[in-house]
């Protein structure tokens, strides 16, 4: 997708981007970064797109100011450009989230899950809550080993009605969060339950902090890495796929 309109959100490569200076092509690169919090690679031909997703993710309600953020109306559509840019060969996406709106992290956690383009994440800092979704849902996962990932129930802040429907409610948002990460991960529904409902680690909460090398031993993320490996791994992705094609 190429589009000259300076107030559109999405921007990919294109041959005109190829076509002026220098100085303009990195210009492009700061705005990108400042818009989306992502940014364009190139390494022997292939072209890979690196999506931070940091803060919380926010969904239908808008935090304070002072919050640091990743919106889903921003990302949902930059994924959907990604998969379908005839420029772009893969998608790297980076982590450092502590959670947050449980509907609209699962939405692109999906949409990441269903991309026909080699796709790999990399956890830096932390994948907590909703963020172990986003971490597995890539084709490959890494973890650095400074990282960590918290598994806990669904929760929720403000007033709750104490009432049978809604324990319902939740156990049912909890099954659709554990079968994703069961499906995208080598995790057992039995083992990853274990992790969110262990009360024996938290003070304050139910679930289970796992640091880098622990997340890959329970089969949570596929390897401890750092951002080399991930973007070795994608290429090498890139280079296969191209091969298979």
């Amino acid at each position: 997708m190429c589009n000259n309109n300076d107030d559109e959100f999405v921007k990919n490569p294109c041959e005109e981007e190829g076509s002026g200076d220098s100085q303009n092509q990195q210009e492009n690169s700061f705005e990108r970064i400042e818009d989306s919090g992502s940014v364009l690679a190139e390494r022997d031909g292939s072209v890979i797109h690196c999506l931070t997703i940091v803060g919380q993710i926010e969904g239908h309600y808008i935090l304070p100011q002072n919050n640091k953020t990743t919106k889903y109306e921003h990302v949902i559509p930059l994924l959907v450009s990604i998969d379908e840019s005839p420029q772009i060969d893969g998608l790297l996406i980076i982590l450092n989230t502590v959670g947050g709106d449980v509907e609209a992290g699962l939405a692109i956690a999906e949409l990441i899950s269903g991309m026909r383009k080699p796709t790999v994440s990399i956890v830096l800092g932390g994948g907590h809550s909703i963020g172990i979704p986003l971490a597995v849902s890539a084709k490959h996962s890494f973890i650095a080993k400074s990282a960590s990932m918290t598994a806990h129930p669904v929760r929720s802040t403000g007033l709750t009605i104490g009432v049978w429907q809604t324990f319902e409610y939740y156990r049912r948002m909890q099954d659709r969060i554990t079968g994703f990460i069961v499906d995208n991960s080598r995790i057992s529904r039995e083992d990853y339950e274990n992790l969110v409902m262990n009360t024996g680690e938290l003070v304050m909460d139910v679930g289970t902090i796992l640091d880098g090398q622990r997340a890959v031993e329970v089969g949570l993320v596929d390897e401890v890495g750092t951002l080399k490996d991930a973007v070795d791994c994608l290429y090498q992705m890139i280079k296969d796929s191209k091969q298979d094609s």
